[in-house]
Parts: C-alpha cells; structure tokens; sequence
C-alpha cells in the first residue's frame, strides 16, 4: 500500500490543524505520564504530533512511510522499521512507549500481538506503554469508513493483548478522544483544553480508548473471569 499518498489524501487538508490539537494533548495530558529525563518510543509516528510535542530526553520515532523523515523534528531518532522487528532497539533501553491508532491498521492480531510484545522487549522494567486506540464498541458503525483498518480492537480485546503480551494493565479510559480529528466537533485550542478538563464529555464523544500498561518484572498474565478484574488496574467505566 502506497502508505504517503493514503495519508497525504487523509490528512494533508488538516496537518497545520492536527498539530495543534497534538500539542495541546501533549501538555495537558500525556505529558503526565512522561518524565522529562525518559527515553521515549512513538511506534507508528505518522507525521510525528505526538514525538515532536512531548517533552523528553531522547525521542524515537518508528514508521514504515519512508516521508517520517519530513516531519520528525531535529531532536527524534527516525527508524524505518515494522513495530513487529526494532532491531535497532536493544532490550531494556526506553522508559515509554507510544502507540496511536497503530494496531487496527495490523494485518492480524497476531501481528498486533507480535507489536506489543516488541514494545514489551524494548522498555525498561517498570517501563511505560499508552496507547490511544479507536474503540469498537462505540465507533462501530465508522470503524471501517478507512481503507486501511483491518482488525476490530475494543477496550476490552486490548487489555486481554497487554495482558498477553506480559504487561500489566493499570489504567484504561473507554471512553477519551472523539474518534477522528475530522470529526465535527470543535477544534479550536481552548475548546480542546476545555475538553480535556471536562470529563463527563468524554462519555458523551469518547470513541477512543486510552490504556496505560506498565512492564513488570515478574509479569503475571493471568486474567479474572471478566476484563474489569485485571489485577491492580484503574478503570474509568463507561
């Protein structure tokens, strides 16, 4: 698949738009989650909003479109790779990994898996993994309006992956982001703060989930009878 030419048709209108909306994501929420002093790891970085805007040490950025190389910033390390073989990561050397609207673009769930337990090798012990993902259950009637979606991922079928893959799950959000930067709601920066801030919209307009997994030393991947009993996680129902 011609993967510059599927993006410069999606997103070429709104990238100036896009990259406002990423920086404001960045400060006021995912930047929480990121120390200052972290090796970071965007996996599947597109047109880089999220590496370029978050604040960190040593910055990383993986992608199979060759274009990354346009929009990384000066400081991010660009590697031309599948999110299944970072061969050039060595294991244990990034706090944090990344991953938006990455795995349903997978051509199957085991490669997805295959994904997630590659992070898994490249993060530290006690490493960070969140991903920001289209959920299913609540854009299920245009989860497939994108040429490129191949596998239906739900906030529930991404924790049992985690779990798999040997992380531990701690926080999941059901319900966070509308599900597109084209969707009609209002993207003007103050509103994307007051958004943010307001979290009783998100159950009105969140069709992404967000989900924060963290490598253990030991992990245990077991699950209870149902998705909400994953041990020690935090979740926000929806």
């Amino acid at each position: 698949m011609d993967l510059s030419k599927l993006y410069d048709n999606r997103f070429a209108d709104i990238r100036i738009e896009r990259n406002e909306i990423w920086r404001i994501l960045c400060q006021q929420f995912f930047q929480k989650f990121v120390p200052r002093d972290a090796s970071v790891l965007d996996v599947g970085s597109g047109d880089c909003e999220f590496i370029n805007n978050i604040r960190c040490a040593r910055k990383y950025a993986v992608d199979l479109n060759a274009r990354i190389t346009e929009f990384a910033g000066a400081d991010v390390t660009v590697i031309l790779a599948q999110a299944t073989r970072l061969q050039q990561l060595q294991n244990d050397t990034v706090d944090v990994v990344f991953m938006s609207n990455l795995l349903e673009h997978m051509a199957s769930k085991d490669e997805a898996l295959e994904s997630l337990k590659e992070a898994l090798r490249v993060l530290r012990p006690g490493g960070k993994i969140l991903i920001l993902q289209p959920n299913v259950r609540f854009a299920y009637a245009e989860y497939w309006d994108f040429w490129d979606h191949h596998i239906p991922i739900s906030d529930r079928s991404l924790c049992e992956a985690l779990v798999l893959a040997g992380f531990k799950v701690e926080t999941v959000l059901p319900r966070f982001l509308p599900y597109t930067t084209k969707s009609r709601i209002p993207k003007a920066p103050f509103l994307v703060k007051l958004y943010l801030h307001l979290p009783f919209l998100w159950r009105l307009f969140g069709k992404q989930t967000f989900v924060l997994a963290r490598k253990v030393a030991q992990p245990t991947c077991a699950l209870g009878n149902t998705w909400e009993e994953v041990d020690g996680s935090t979740i926000i129902p929806d």
